[in-house]
């Protein structure tokens, strides 16, 4: 056990995200505006750490897009703060984009128990990594993203390399370079932030480094698969009353219609916001609009194409 333990210390201490940094020894004898000050500069590093990954990140995006597109899910897999990270990305999709809670996944490694405390070895099994990926079936058009500042947590890397030996697309996303985690995934985006400004807290920029990255897978996929109209969140689920207040104020800013007619469409159309769109730029009726989307999946400017083709043909009233 001993000769384990040595290892594993070895083996972080090598790791840049483990680094000491002698110069901030001190630093819990500042003045609380001076430590405020150093670690907003540490913050502010991040951006530019991740765009220097910005190739690999829109390679992994369009990949899993295109996975997407054909019915595959996106599925978040890593341990403590980085798997809390996944779970919480996966968990913004279905009231942000008006997904399929089961399209977009975040697995924790010790499951649901393990986002609020620690649970015990769950972490350091590549097994049950696997275990929790066959629980959803996984599949070939699926696309797996470990997630693990350092890169080498058994369960994320254990998820790629099922994953990837189930023909899932993979990438592995980690804060050091040369990773065990980059290694096994088809797509390996490190995003390299350096040393934190507390030793051994990962949370910090390594965190806000996973948090921008998953910030951009999510988004820039929904963005491909049509979830927007141009930058308006269109497939907004007005789930309470500020939401159907952003959904009129987006249904405006698309159309540019008077307030009549923006609730006149809302109501016609239970409330979608796309469909509400659709019925006023492209002069169809709730039912037309409903039909157009699903034949141009979901995607509301093919939508309006398919509505201009049709001149005179299918106007709201005319029960096409």
């Amino acid at each position: 056990m001993t000769s384990t333990y040595g290892e594993l210390r070895a083996q972080l201490a090598a790791l840049t995200t483990e680094a000491f940094r002698p110069e901030l020894a001190g630093i819990d004898r500042l003045p609380t505006a001076e430590i405020a000050r150093i670690m907003n500069g540490e913050d502010a590093t991040v951006p530019a750490a991740v765009a220097d990954r910005l190739p690999q990140i829109a390679a992994a995006i369009d990949a899993t897009a295109e996975r997407m597109a054909r019915g595959g899910r996106l599925v978040y897999a890593g341990a403590g703060t980085a798997g809390r990270l996944g779970v919480l990305d996966a968990s913004e999709c279905p009231p942000t984009f008006n997904t399929d809670p089961a399209q977009v996944v975040g697995l924790i490694a010790g499951g649901p128990a393990a986002i609020a405390s620690a649970v015990e070895g769950a972490e350091d099994s590549r097994e049950l990594a696997a275990a929790d990926l066959d629980a959803l079936g996984l599949t070939e058009l699926d696309t797996v993203v470990g997630v693990s500042a350092s890169g080498r947590t058994p369960y994320a890397v254990g998820a790629v390399e099922h994953a990837r030996a189930r023909g899932a697309l993979t990438v592995g996303l980690s804060c050091n370079a040369g990773s065990a985690l980059a290694a096994a995934a088809e797509h390996g985006i490190e995003v390299v932030v350096g040393p934190e400004l507390l030793t051994g807290s990962t949370r910090l920029k390594s965190g806000t480094a996973q948090k921008l990255v998953l910030n951009m897978i999510s988004t820039i996929t929904m963005i491909r698969l049509g979830k927007t109209y141009g930058n308006l969140m269109v497939d907004v689920r007005a789930s309470n009353e500020k939401l159907r207040a952003r959904s009129r104020h987006i249904v405006a800013l698309a159309t540019g219609a008077d307030e009549p007619a923006i609730e006149a469409a809302l109501a016609a159309t239970g409330g979608e916001v796309k469909d509400a769109i659709l019925t006023i730029l492209g002069e169809v009726d709730a039912a037309t609009a409903a039909r157009l989307l699903a034949e141009s999946d979901g995607r509301l400017r093919a939508a309006l194409e398919r509505a201009a083709e049709k001149p005179g043909g299918e106007r709201p009233g005319s029960g096409g």
